[in-house]
Protein backbone atom coordinates (compact mmCIF):
# COMPACT_ATOMS: atom_id res chain seq x y z
CA UNK A 1 0.00 0.00 0.00
CA UNK A 2 0.71 3.61 -0.07
CA UNK A 3 0.36 6.72 2.09
CA UNK A 4 0.00 10.05 0.21
CA UNK A 5 0.23 13.12 2.12
CA UNK A 6 -1.56 16.42 1.10
CA UNK A 7 -2.21 19.67 2.25
CA UNK A 8 -5.44 21.42 2.46
CA UNK A 9 -8.09 20.62 -0.49
CA UNK A 10 -11.80 21.08 -1.04
CA UNK A 11 -14.10 18.01 0.23
CA UNK A 12 -15.89 18.24 -3.25
CA UNK A 13 -12.41 17.64 -4.88
CA UNK A 14 -11.79 14.87 -2.93
CA UNK A 15 -14.55 13.05 -2.41
CA UNK A 16 -14.51 12.88 -6.82
CA UNK A 17 -10.70 11.47 -6.83
CA UNK A 18 -11.83 9.51 -3.58
CA UNK A 19 -14.56 7.75 -6.33
CA UNK A 20 -12.21 7.87 -8.45
CA UNK A 21 -9.36 5.30 -6.98
CA UNK A 22 -12.18 3.35 -5.50
CA UNK A 23 -13.29 2.09 -9.04
CA UNK A 24 -9.92 2.15 -9.73
CA UNK A 25 -9.01 -0.27 -6.87
CA UNK A 26 -11.80 -2.76 -7.34
CA UNK A 27 -10.51 -3.37 -10.63
CA UNK A 28 -7.28 -4.01 -9.65
CA UNK A 29 -5.68 -0.72 -11.32
CA UNK A 30 -4.27 0.82 -8.51
CA UNK A 31 -2.86 -0.59 -5.12
CA UNK A 32 -4.53 0.48 -1.53
CA UNK A 33 -3.84 3.77 -1.29
CA UNK A 34 -4.20 5.52 2.36
CA UNK A 35 -4.99 10.17 1.63
CA UNK A 36 -4.15 12.23 4.97
CA UNK A 37 -5.10 15.61 4.48
CA UNK A 38 -7.38 18.41 5.88
CA UNK A 39 -10.03 20.20 4.36
CA UNK A 40 -11.62 23.93 4.43
CA UNK A 41 -14.59 24.26 6.89
CA UNK A 42 -17.54 21.59 5.97
CA UNK A 43 -19.66 19.73 7.94
CA UNK A 44 -20.67 16.80 6.38
CA UNK A 45 -24.35 14.70 6.60
CA UNK A 46 -23.89 10.80 6.59
CA UNK A 47 -27.10 9.02 6.07
CA UNK A 48 -27.81 8.14 9.53
CA UNK A 49 -28.44 11.40 9.84
CA UNK A 50 -30.15 12.31 6.95
CA UNK A 51 -32.46 9.65 8.17
CA UNK A 52 -32.98 10.86 11.49
CA UNK A 53 -33.35 14.34 10.14
CA UNK A 54 -30.41 16.19 12.51
CA UNK A 55 -30.16 19.87 11.45
CA UNK A 56 -27.02 21.69 11.53
CA UNK A 57 -26.54 25.31 12.93
CA UNK A 58 -26.86 27.74 9.95
CA UNK A 59 -23.54 29.17 10.75
CA UNK A 60 -22.23 25.95 9.52
CA UNK A 61 -21.69 24.67 5.50
CA UNK A 62 -22.71 21.28 4.85
CA UNK A 63 -22.96 18.96 2.43
CA UNK A 64 -24.83 15.83 2.24
CA UNK A 65 -22.44 12.25 1.59
CA UNK A 66 -22.92 8.88 0.88
CA UNK A 67 -20.95 7.25 4.21
CA UNK A 68 -22.47 5.63 7.06
CA UNK A 69 -22.36 7.63 10.28
CA UNK A 70 -23.98 11.03 11.48
CA UNK A 71 -22.30 14.23 10.95
CA UNK A 72 -18.76 15.03 10.81
CA UNK A 73 -17.06 18.22 11.14
CA UNK A 74 -13.77 18.96 8.79
CA UNK A 75 -11.19 21.82 8.90
CA UNK A 76 -8.48 23.44 10.35
CA UNK A 77 -6.51 21.70 13.00
CA UNK A 78 -7.90 18.40 11.95
CA UNK A 79 -6.63 15.35 10.32
CA UNK A 80 -8.61 13.45 7.34
CA UNK A 81 -7.66 9.67 6.66
CA UNK A 82 -9.15 8.38 3.61
CA UNK A 83 -8.38 4.47 2.96
CA UNK A 84 -9.21 3.27 -0.54
CA UNK A 85 -7.87 -0.19 0.78
CA UNK A 86 -9.72 -3.32 -0.81
CA UNK A 87 -10.80 -5.37 2.11
CA UNK A 88 -10.26 -9.00 0.63
CA UNK A 89 -8.12 -10.50 2.89
CA UNK A 90 -9.08 -13.41 5.87
CA UNK A 91 -10.76 -11.64 8.75
CA UNK A 92 -12.01 -8.70 7.04
CA UNK A 93 -15.31 -9.62 5.74
CA UNK A 94 -17.27 -7.72 8.01
CA UNK A 95 -17.74 -3.66 8.09
CA UNK A 96 -17.17 -3.52 12.14
CA UNK A 97 -14.04 -5.81 11.91
CA UNK A 98 -12.52 -2.64 9.37
CA UNK A 99 -13.88 -0.49 11.78
CA UNK A 100 -12.15 -1.48 14.43
CA UNK A 101 -8.98 -2.03 12.72
CA UNK A 102 -8.88 1.52 11.78
CA UNK A 103 -9.70 2.67 15.16
CA UNK A 104 -7.21 0.80 16.51
CA UNK A 105 -4.71 1.97 13.81
CA UNK A 106 -5.47 5.33 15.16
CA UNK A 107 -5.25 4.60 18.83
CA UNK A 108 -2.11 2.75 18.58
CA UNK A 109 -0.75 6.01 16.70
CA UNK A 110 -1.75 8.29 19.45
CA UNK A 111 -0.06 6.26 21.97
CA UNK A 112 2.96 6.66 20.15
CA UNK A 113 3.33 10.49 21.04
CA UNK A 114 2.08 9.56 24.27
CA UNK A 115 -1.65 9.98 24.30
CA UNK A 116 -3.75 7.38 25.68
CA UNK A 117 -6.54 6.77 23.37
CA UNK A 118 -9.62 4.62 23.45
CA UNK A 119 -13.16 3.35 22.62
CA UNK A 120 -16.17 4.17 23.95
CA UNK A 121 -19.90 2.76 24.03
CA UNK A 122 -21.75 5.92 23.19
CA UNK A 123 -20.38 5.84 19.52
CA UNK A 124 -17.43 4.52 17.26
CA UNK A 125 -14.50 6.98 16.52
CA UNK A 126 -11.26 7.91 18.69
CA UNK A 127 -11.82 8.94 22.28
CA UNK A 128 -9.78 10.75 24.98
CA UNK A 129 -10.55 11.11 28.35
CA UNK A 130 -13.92 10.26 27.75
CA UNK A 131 -14.48 12.96 25.04
CA UNK A 132 -14.66 12.13 21.29
CA UNK A 133 -11.91 13.41 19.06
CA UNK A 134 -11.87 11.64 16.07
CA UNK A 135 -15.33 9.75 14.28
CA UNK A 136 -15.23 7.31 11.48
CA UNK A 137 -17.61 6.41 8.38
CA UNK A 138 -17.04 4.57 5.85
CA UNK A 139 -18.53 3.42 2.44
CA UNK A 140 -17.80 0.50 0.28
CA UNK A 141 -18.21 -0.50 -3.45
CA UNK A 142 -17.21 -4.38 -3.79
CA UNK A 143 -14.85 -4.12 -0.36
CA UNK A 144 -13.28 -0.98 -1.69
CA UNK A 145 -13.66 1.87 0.96
CA UNK A 146 -13.93 5.41 0.93
CA UNK A 147 -14.57 8.23 3.44
CA UNK A 148 -12.82 7.35 6.46
CA UNK A 149 -11.77 8.99 9.82
CA UNK A 150 -10.92 12.44 11.41
CA UNK A 151 -8.73 12.93 14.30
CA UNK A 152 -9.30 16.77 16.11
CA UNK A 153 -5.85 17.98 16.75
CA UNK A 154 -6.15 22.22 17.68
CA UNK A 155 -9.31 22.84 15.45
CA UNK A 156 -10.85 26.09 16.64
CA UNK A 157 -12.34 26.62 19.92
CA UNK A 158 -15.93 26.31 19.66
CA UNK A 159 -16.53 24.98 15.84
CA UNK A 160 -16.69 21.32 16.19
CA UNK A 161 -17.96 21.59 19.67
CA UNK A 162 -21.22 23.31 18.70
CA UNK A 163 -21.83 20.22 16.43
CA UNK A 164 -24.33 18.00 17.46
CA UNK A 165 -26.57 14.94 16.95
CA UNK A 166 -26.30 11.00 16.91
CA UNK A 167 -27.07 11.25 20.71
CA UNK A 168 -23.87 12.89 22.05
CA UNK A 169 -24.61 16.28 24.18
CA UNK A 170 -22.63 19.73 22.87
CA UNK A 171 -19.61 19.54 23.23
CA UNK A 172 -18.93 15.62 23.51
CA UNK A 173 -16.82 16.03 20.49
CA UNK A 174 -14.00 18.25 20.37
CA UNK A 175 -9.79 18.54 19.81
CA UNK A 176 -6.91 16.91 21.57
CA UNK A 177 -5.67 20.79 22.04
CA UNK A 178 -9.32 21.60 24.12
CA UNK A 179 -7.68 18.84 26.23
CA UNK A 180 -4.91 19.91 26.58
CA UNK A 181 -2.58 17.86 24.47
CA UNK A 182 -0.34 20.03 22.19
CA UNK A 183 0.66 17.65 19.12
CA UNK A 184 1.83 18.93 15.95
CA UNK A 185 0.10 17.72 12.74
CA UNK A 186 3.91 16.31 11.36
CA UNK A 187 4.40 13.95 14.85
CA UNK A 188 0.40 12.67 14.21
CA UNK A 189 1.11 11.87 10.73
CA UNK A 190 4.75 10.32 11.43
CA UNK A 191 2.92 8.12 13.93
CA UNK A 192 0.29 7.04 11.50
CA UNK A 193 3.30 6.02 9.02
CA UNK A 194 5.14 4.09 12.08
CA UNK A 195 2.25 2.24 13.08
CA UNK A 196 0.00 1.38 9.71
CA UNK A 197 1.69 -2.00 8.57
CA UNK A 198 1.42 -3.64 12.20
CA UNK A 199 -2.42 -2.37 12.75
CA UNK A 200 -3.68 -2.67 9.10
CA UNK A 201 -1.29 -5.83 7.63
CA UNK A 202 -0.20 -4.59 5.02
CA UNK A 203 3.06 -3.59 4.11
CA UNK A 204 3.62 -0.09 3.34
CA UNK A 205 5.37 0.48 -0.27
CA UNK A 206 5.94 4.43 -0.31
CA UNK A 207 5.20 7.40 1.28
CA UNK A 208 3.91 10.34 -0.93
CA UNK A 209 3.98 14.25 -0.73
CA UNK A 210 1.10 15.30 -3.11
CA UNK A 211 0.87 18.62 -4.07
CA UNK A 212 -2.23 21.33 -5.45
CA UNK A 213 -5.70 19.91 -5.73
CA UNK A 214 -6.87 16.60 -7.38
CA UNK A 215 -7.09 14.72 -9.46
CA UNK A 216 -3.49 13.52 -8.06
CA UNK A 217 -2.27 11.73 -11.45
CA UNK A 218 0.66 10.44 -9.02
CA UNK A 219 -1.86 7.51 -7.53
CA UNK A 220 -3.15 6.50 -10.80
CA UNK A 221 -0.82 3.93 -12.19
CA UNK A 222 0.33 0.40 -11.14
CA UNK A 223 3.88 0.34 -11.71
Amino acid sequence: MRIAVAGTSSHASVDAEMRRLQEKRQKDQIRDVILLLSHPEIVTIGRRSVKDGVEVPDQYRTIEVDRGGGITWHGPGQIVIYPIIKWARIGESAVNVVIHRLEQWAIKALAHVGIEAHRDERMQGIWVDGSKIGSIGLAFMKWVSRHGMTLNLATPLGRVEGITGCGLDAGTTTSLSALGYEVEQTEIIDALVSTVEATLHRKLEAELCLEGEPPWDVLAPLD
